[in-house]
């Protein structure tokens, strides 16, 4: 045991953390020549094209130092903060933490939360300054940077460069000495933590863990702490490029788990894995189920498709555990599903993936959070509302409260002002400013969910030239003014558009999806007027105007009555028309409401 070495990568997004496992993975011959390529342990097609970890991943290397054969277990993590429960699991699964720095763009804000996380669970923190070789790069000043934020010496930060090679021996050299061995009893009950799964089509659900105390067979009957089910270890191993089966996995190891579990649900990340004849007392810390922060809407764009969507949910939910959906009908798109993600990344890659792995084109709703009502009657029930139509009738209504989260931005000290004000504007209050250098600061605001659901990240970027980093962290729920506000088509209601808002920005939102409406919605023979209301009362309104036939064109001189005859014979048979007609709504209606800035 005392040759193990567990450790993890942290940095923000784009940092370099896929490049520098890959040259560990080549410095300690784990991976031949011909299993070479970019991002190795990315295996899905989307990571590999847009740069990011969306699942994390572990393989485990051998490196000899000084004579003495070590086994380094490296648990890669996501980056993004979709993910950050991920990343809690597997900092909680490793002794030691690589702080991996870009030298050109510096500490962002992500890597500072990161770090907190691996401080929390008392990791030993090896700095690593990472793409030395830019020409943009500026060590001195980002090594400064590190020595402030970590209170360590300049000589620990070690200067490295992924793409070239450059310091790689050195964070290995460091792994081996400064990260401790794992420290567990072999004589005590089996006590392993979760901290990742993978569905294989063939043989189930893999689970990926390490093993705190005691030992795990092959053929051991074993039991999910959280969920109290018991399961047959029918293989157990390490994790190689490939997967490596072995009798036993001892303590302080990593390792992969097959039982034949057909659920995803079953498996959760952060539970423990215990004997069952002979459990430990005692779970392991830090589990929480994960929770749903943004829900939206998925429907088939052809409603014959239903039951091909839900067997692709299904398919995709036994991959990703943390996708959550329940099925829902609207008169406007028919029967689909009303699905919770971690956030917008999440669900834009729900999307994508649905369109790449099962060919399903699908119209997405716009996306809100999770809100609590209380009525008047028991004004101590929460109710639930995952969708606006959910709300309760205002008259019955005592309050709503939603989500709030603590928001960490860290930008150049020359867009202090327009991104206060776009947080501002997005009903955000400012708790603290702190200068980390002399031209950057971070800025922390208590925020409402709701509001940076929409398109609260490319505005960001947008008002600070692509220099602001955000991360974030739910603080709880506060009551709120809020009020559903739907729209009606030729007077009837589009379930599908409703959405909750702020009693302040009800009024701007509602004239605005008016107008985008106006625009989108094609002219038909009579004409349609397009509301905005809140319960009985409209707050705005367009009408698109209806195309008509001059009935007059053959009417020349004559009696003005002749021509008063025509055109209300046309006028009381454009209103029969109304009463009838529907109005379609073209797809590109549903996702213009998310843009209304532009």
């Amino acid at each position: 045991m005392k040759n193990i070495r567990n450790f993890c990568i942290i940095a923000h997004i784009d940092h370099g953390k896929s490049t520098l496992a890959d040259r560990l993975l080549d410095a300690t011959g784990s991976v031949t020549d011909r299993e070479k390529q970019d991002q190795l342990l990315d295996s899905m097609d989307l990571e590999r094209e847009r740069g990011i970890t969306i699942k994390s991943h572990a393989i485990q290397m051998d490196y000899v130092y000084e004579g003495e054969k070590y086994v380094l277990n490296l648990i890669d993590t996501p980056g993004h903060v979709d993910f950050s429960y991920e990343v809690s699991r597997s900092i909680a699964a490793c002794e030691g933490a690589l702080l991996v720095v870009d030298a050109a763009q510096s500490i962002q804000a992500q890597t500072i939360s990161n770090l907190y996380l691996a401080l929390e669970n008392d990791l030993e923190i090896i700095p690593v300054l990472n793409k030395v070789d830019l020409p943009s790069a500026k060590p001195e000043e980002v090594i400064d940077d590190i020595v402030d934020l970590l209170g360590c010496d300049p000589e620990e930060v070690i200067p490295a460069s992924a793409k070239t090679g450059i310091g790689i021996e050195e964070i290995l050299k460091a792994i081996v000495e400064r990260v401790p061995a794992p420290k567990g009893i072999a004589d005590e009950p089996l006590q392993a933590l979760i901290f990742d799964s993978v569905y294989n089509p063939f043989r189930g659900v893999e689970t990926y863990f390490r093993v705190l105390n005691g030992e795990i067979k092959k053929g051991q009957q074993i039991k999910f702490m959280a969920t109290g089910k018991s399961y047959f270890a029918d293989e157990v191993g390490t994790l190689r490029l490939k997967q490596q089966p072995k009798e036993v996995v001892k303590t302080g190891d990593v390792g992969y788990l097959i039982t034949g579990i057909k659920d995803a649900r079953e498996v959760k990340v952060g539970d423990t894995i215990t004997d069952s004849k002979n459990p430990t007392t005692n779970m392991i810390e830090g589990f929480e189920d994960v929770k749903p922060m943004v829900f939206a809407g998925i429907y088939p764009v052809d409603t014959e498709d239903y039951e091909e969507l839900r067997s692709s949910m299904e398919k995709l939910q036994l991959n990703d555990a943390s996708l959550v959906f329940q099925p829902e009908s609207s008169a406007a798109l028919g029967f689909g599903f009303r699905c919770g993600f971690l956030g917008m990344l999440h669900l834009e890659i729900i999307q994508e993936r649905l369109e790449r792995e099962f060919d399903m084109t699908v119209i997405t709703t716009v996306p809100n959070v999770s809100y609590h009502a209380f009525t008047n009657k028991e004004p101590d029930t929460i109710i639930l509302v995952n969708n606006p139509s959910d709300l309760p009738e205002p008259s019955t209504l005592n309050r709503v409260e939603e989500p709030y989260i603590k928001a960490s931005i860290i930008t150049k000290s020359d867009f202090v002002g327009s991104v206060m004000s776009l947080c501002i504007e997005k009903r955000g209050q400012i708790t603290n400013q702190t200068y980390l250098t002399q031209d950057r600061v971070e800025l922390s605001f208590d925020m409402p969910l709701a509001e940076i659901v929409f398109d609260f990240y490319d505005r960001l970027k947008t008002v600070s030239k692509g220099y602001a980093s955000f991360d974030y962290a739910p603080i709880g729920m506060r009551a709120s003014k809020l009020v559903k506000v739907d729209v009606l088509l030729n007077a009837n209601v589009v379930d599908a558009l409703s959405a909750l808002l702020h009693q302040d920005n009800a009024y701007d939102i509602g004239k605005k999806m008016c107008e985008k409406l106006r625009q989108l919605i094609p002219r038909q023979q009579f004409d349609i007027p397009i509301q905005a209301a809140i319960g009985a009362k409209i707050i705005a309104r367009e009408t698109v105007k209806a195309l008509r036939k001059d009935v007059t064109a053959k009417c020349y001189g004559g009696d003005i009555s002749r021509k008063r005859k025509l055109l209300e014979k046309q006028k009381k048979g454009k209103k029969r028309m109304r009463a009838v007609g529907n109005v379609e709504i073209p797809q590109e209606a549903f996702m213009a409401v998310l843009k209304l800035n532009d």
